[in-house]
């Protein structure tokens, strides 16, 4: 399966950047043109169902997830089971001292149509690696923001 995996280091506590990761409805003020709801659950639970609309206006297509691990403030992975984007996502945040963590967000993509799939993959892989980038540097600056007095 192929595998797209970015990472951007936090100046801010594991439990901070943890809440920040798992606050779904929040993930639309840093994922590039994605909003994340809760449809089944609170989204903190194994079991419990996500959806994510990626794109710009009405045009773009859902993203449907499972939780199928919580492990907080650790590790969420989901099962992306809708029509366009299927295999495995996990979400980990590891420790790099006490005021600091690495946030890692890896793909594992169930792409269709075989060997041209797979070829049109590695093609396009920067291009999809460069909306994770951007999404997780953005994630970075908003959770090291001073809060407004």
């Amino acid at each position: 399966m192929p595998e797209i995996s970015v990472s951007v280091d936090v100046d801010a506590p594991v439990e901070v950047v943890w809440r920040a990761v798992v606050d779904w409805p929040a993930q639309a003020d840093w994922m590039v043109l994605t909003r994340v709801t809760a449809t089944r659950g609170d989204g903190h639970a194994v079991g419990d169902e996500l959806v994510a609309f990626t794109g710009l206006g009405r045009v773009g297509f859902l993203d449907t997830m499972t939780i199928t691990a919580y492990d907080a403030p650790r590790r969420c992975v989901v099962r992306h089971t809708g029509r366009v984007v299927r295999g495995t996502a996990a979400f980990e945040v590891l420790p790099l001292g006490a005021d600091r963590a690495r946030f890692v967000w890896t793909e594992w993509l169930d792409l269709p149509l075989g060997l041209l799939g797979r070829l049109g993959f590695a093609v396009l892989r920067p291009l999809i690696r460069w909306p994770l980038r951007r999404s997780l540097r953005t994630f970075a600056r908003s959770v090291t923001r001073p809060a407004a007095s």
